[in-house]
């Protein structure tokens, strides 16, 4: 019997001691004691990942303030001041009072971001070298298998989505500067045998944020121009050690000016990465499994639809994950096919939406779905 196996999408919830070291480390504050706290942290965390039967494990992100904000860190030339004011945001216009709700969630701490004013370099690989060394150590004392390891890094696009450009003459010029800088972190990883994710949000998140003012084909585009670069920077890397993230933003809100994924599915297809990790839960993309009874797969690729959402705290039945799993094997095969969640569930560490309790009752169920949908589909 072939067995879908269960994943999530990246972040997991961190301890509020250690929340408040990655904010005094973000004000610049001395934190003689954070790395001993994430050391702890992670080897909790791929504890209980282990625990709750996810097959495929991380780090959660401990480290991480923001599963995008902390590269501004690692890479020189951000120094300026991204100006998000402007910016339209079209859900947020035919819902003010929504927009005025949402602001109310924002820390300002961690959302101030920087844009890039300067040549663009990796500064040193010790960070990542870290992390690596950190979850290896984890897995190994919790007995998970180095093949059973993967480990996140944001894409070129949507680093360009959260920092603006105040250096580079055009946007091709700054996402090429910036997938030559990543480029060394993204090898880090795989040449640890870890699989990377890459985050892609700019895929579809930007859309109906940063290219709000584009029609559809102008923003298919400017995808495709960050697949390429994309591309480029994975040279290296064999695809079936690569898989990538794609949403339309981890908040729980309107989405109704959307792209459809049949409108972006051919670019997000064209990426180098065997694995697609898209949302399928949540009320405006739970349908979208239906692309793929029209789309086909291309050979060496496999999906990871989001089952469980990352936005609300219900927990969903097991046979709901089963139902919603049996609708993606049954399109494109069982063993195409692995379970995860919509987004990550501590995208950036301050804005959890999600108790920390409900996220395990969550993964527990996940991996219950994915037992039932196995024995469902193999009629056993």
């Amino acid at each position: 019997m072939s067995e879908i196996r269960t994943t999530h999408t990246g972040s997991l919830p961190r301890p509020p001691e250690l929340i408040k070291l990655l904010l005094d480390r973000e004000r610049g504050e001395p934190t003689p004691e954070i790395e001993a706290s994430i050391d702890a942290a992670v080897a909790d965390i791929v504890r209980r990942q282990a625990a709750a039967g996810i097959d495929i494990v991380d780090d959660g992100e401990m480290g991480k303030i923001g599963f995008a904000m902390y590269i501004k860190d690692r890479l020189s030339g951000f120094h300026g001041t991204t100006q998000w004011v402007g910016r339209r945001r079209p859900e947020m216009e035919d819902h003010p009072d929504f927009a005025e709700r949402f602001a109310a969630t924002l820390n300002p701490a961690v959302l101030s971001l920087p844009a890039c004013d300067g040549d663009i370099a990796m500064k040193s690989l010790d960070d990542v070298r870290a992390d690596v060394a950190r979850l290896k150590a984890a897995a190994e004392t919790a007995g998970v298998g180095q093949d059973r390891l993967f480990m996140t890094a944001p894409s070129p696009g949507v680093i360009s989505h959260f920092f603006g450009n105040v250096h580079y003459k055009s946007r091709r010029d700054y996402l090429v500067a910036l997938g030559d800088a990543m480029r060394a972190e993204y090898e880090v990883v795989a040449e640890a045998g870890i699989t990377l994710q890459v985050d892609c949000p700019d895929l579809a998140m930007s859309r109906h944020s940063v290219f709000a003012d584009l029609s559809v084909e102008e923003f298919r585009r400017e995808a495709a121009l960050n697949v390429e670069v994309l591309n480029q920077a994975l040279t290296n890397i064999p695809a079936d050690r690569l898989r990538m993230h794609i949403c339309w933003g981890n908040y729980e809100g309107p989405h109704n000016h959307d792209v459809e994924l049949k409108d972006i599915i051919d670019i997000v297809l064209s990426a180098k990465p065997a694995g697609i990790a898209l949302e399928a839960s949540n009320p405006r993309h739970g349908h979208e499994w239906q692309v793929f009874e029209d789309v086909q797969l291309p050979d060496g690729k496999y999906l990871i639809p989001g089952v469980v959402d990352s936005t609300n705290n219900y927990v969903e039945h097991p046979q709901l994950v089963a139902q919603r799993l049996m609708n993606y094997a049954r399109v494109v095969g069982t063993d195409r096919v692995m379970g995860g969640s919509d987004c990550g569930f501590g995208t950036v560490a301050t804005m959890a939406m999600v108790a920390p309790s409900v996220v395990w009752s969550k993964l527990e169920s996940l991996a219950e779905g994915a037992r039932l949908a196995s024995r469902q589909l193999a009629g056993v």
